[in-house]
């Protein structure tokens, strides 16, 4: 693996903590946590800001099938499954997202359709009794896992051979790692780990951050028959506005097309969109 060895030494109760005290996406609405309005708001500008994630799930195709999540949050993709008619198993190791992911659940009256179960997925099988389901998802969470590879390793085991794993993980090099030595002024290839894993989140210091090249996600799916890697995702919007809940580019993305902009992104993307298969 490229990825620094040294986040397999990290405890997982330190990235419990993280995620416990900044639920990813907990800031993408200024409404009332808890409410249908701020569930619709935040839903809204994750899938605008990130508009691949819908094709990439591909939400309808699982109606009536079952779905393992690993790493639900606060629930937006679950809920997504769920209204798409799919039965939901998410494993999350927060349990400040899972409360939430729970209540968005109530709100949209989907909590019969949602098993969500709290604990680290390092340990699946002591959480989850053996079945099988016809996709495994995940998206951003197992690289921020100081181990991943044994989440892997257990995956196989709750699959069939007609059963897909869709995952996203961080590229190694995209443009988010140039914007991010550019802002700390750092330009030390060997410094690429420390300086992801501070800076790969909205909210610095995130214990765990590990980064795939095609080639690394490849070994990491050892055990499973690629169908496809691709890469999505460039932020282009102004970050001050957006913090505001404003959308306008920020001036070097201003005069970029949206043809550009896709082929960029298939070069530089941020997030490592994978389709597997079970040898």
């Amino acid at each position: 693996m490229d990825a620094n060895e040294s986040f397999a030494d990290i405890p997982i109760d330190r990235v419990r903590q993280f995620w416990n005290a900044s639920p990813c996406n907990l800031h993408h609405s200024p409404k009332p946590v808890g409410t249908r309005e701020y569930f619709d708001e935040v839903e809204r500008r994750k899938y605008f800001v990130e508009p691949h994630i819908p094709a990439f799930a591909d939400f309808q195709r699982w109606q009536g099938r079952r779905v393992l999540e690993i790493g639900c949050g606060i629930g937006t993709d679950t809920v997504n499954f769920a209204r798409a008619g799919a039965s939901v198993t998410a494993i999350e190791l927060s349990s400040g997202s899972a409360k939430i992911a729970r209540q968005r659940l109530e709100v949209y009256g989907l909590a019969d359709r949602v098993n969500i179960v709290v604990g680290n997925a390092e340990e699946l099988p002591q959480l989850l009794a053996p079945q099988t389901f016809d996709l495994v998802y995940s998206f951003g969470v197992i690289h921020h896992s100081p181990r991943p590879e044994r989440i892997v390793e257990h995956l196989r085991g709750y699959m069939t051979a007609a059963s897909e794993l869709r995952l996203m993980v961080y590229s190694r090099f995209s443009y988010k790692l140039f914007w991010i030595m550019m802002k700390e002024g750092i330009w030390d290839m060997s410094r690429i780990d420390e300086l992801v894993a501070r800076n790969s989140e909205a909210q610095t210091g995130c214990p765990v951050t590990y980064t795939y090249t095609d080639e690394s996600v490849r070994a990491l799916l050892a055990e499973f028959r690629v169908l496809a890697v691709s890469k999505a995702h460039i932020f282009t919007w102004d970050i001050e506005r957006y913090k505001r809940y404003e959308y306008q580019k920020a001036p070097e993305w201003a005069n970029v097309s949206d043809a550009e902009l896709a082929a960029l992104e298939r070069e530089l993307g941020w997030h490592l969109l994978v389709r597997a298969v079970p040898v």
